[in-house]
């Protein structure tokens, strides 16, 4: 649970950080969403194969499973969605300016929550740099997959970002230092 200053009234620089915080984090996602959707349409001007929409199919239910609900829908939205709400009546002017890198969990974090966020980045890239070495149509086909992933993770990252900043509780925690 989010340690709230609740006793004073919410200030416009915590409400504008929160939502810094959200639409920063949505946008980067809505970027690497258009790149790859990019490579996916690429990936249907050569002749498919059944094997080839064996796999492309296969791949997008394995990854809205896996990156959608799994990795964004029950993780990684909450916690952004969570971060964004610490900010909003936790206003500082280095979380404020930086607040989606903030809400992502880079810096004023839990030693745990930084290692993941870290750990998490460093995959992603080494991933990026293997998919860049594959060949048409299968890095379309793969892409494919992650696009459906992210876009899983944009909707549930909004879903959530209502429910956060919205007047009701919060249950995820911010993973912020003394909260939990």
């Amino acid at each position: 649970m989010v340690s709230e200053n609740r006793s004073n009234k919410v200030s416009l620089v915590g409400r504008l950080g929160a939502f810094w915080g959200v639409a920063g984090v949505s946008m980067l996602l809505s970027f690497a969403v258009y790149r790859l959707t990019i490579i996916t349409v690429d990936a249907f001007t050569f002749p498919f194969q059944w094997y080839h929409w064996l796999v492309l199919f296969g791949n997008i239910a394995f990854m809205a499973h896996s990156e959608g609900y799994k990795g964004f829908q029950k993780g990684f939205s909450p916690r952004v969605a969570a971060r964004a709400r610490y900010l909003k009546y936790n206003p500082g002017s280095a979380h404020i300016l930086a607040a989606p890198l903030f809400c992502m969990g880079y810096f004023h974090a839990t030693r745990r929550r930084l290692i993941i966020a870290y750990g998490m980045t460093l995959g992603i890239v080494a991933l990026i740099i293997i998919f860049n070495q594959i060949s048409q149509p299968w890095r379309g086909i793969l892409d494919a997959g992650v696009v459906v992933g992210l876009s899983w993770g944009i909707a549930s990252l909004i879903w959530f970002a209502f429910a956060a900043l919205g007047t009701g509780e919060f249950e995820t925690s911010a993973e912020v230092p003394g909260t939990d």
